[in-house]
């Protein structure tokens, strides 16, 4: 069973200063809840073929995994992809501007495999929940500042 999920939020903040943070492996542990830690593997900024290594938990296990970035457009697009991990996912950020701030939409989606194949009709609501709590962290966050 594959998994799709997509989320968004409108964030009060400029598209580049949205981007910008969401992006940024370092800050993932500020927004996402799961995330334990973030380290990147390539040398200098992000670009299409760097890699990050994550660790998070997820569904009560522990979930190391390394990200490749395939696809980045400067304030409108992010993605990466499962380079070593316990399954495949890709994972894409959006960027659109809204109004006065920003549309951000969230999509994770893979082939659970292993373990997540077990619980993969469980993951996608799962999913979706942390998600949703993610992004409102990362409003939180962005519009405090």
């Amino acid at each position: 069973m594959d998994v799709d999920v997509t989320t968004e939020i409108e964030i009060a903040c400029p598209r580049p200063r949205v981007a910008q943070f969401a992006s940024d492996p370092a800050n993932a542990t500020r927004w996402y809840s799961n995330i334990a830690s973030s380290q990147p593997l390539s040398e200098g900024p992000l670009r299409v073929g760097s890699r990050i290594a994550f660790s998070a938990k997820f569904l009560g296990r522990r979930l190391d995994y390394t990200y490749e970035v395939v696809d980045h457009v400067p304030d409108q697009r992010f993605v990466m992809r499962t380079a070593d991990g316990p399954f495949a996912m890709e994972t894409t950020y959006e960027w659109q501007d809204c109004g006065d701030g920003t549309k951000m939409t969230l999509r994770n989606r893979g082939r659970p495999s292993g373990f997540a194949s077990v619980v993969a009709p469980a993951m996608e609501p799962a999913m979706r929940r942390a998600n949703r709590k993610d992004l409102a962290r990362l409003k939180a966050l962005l519009e405090s500042d």
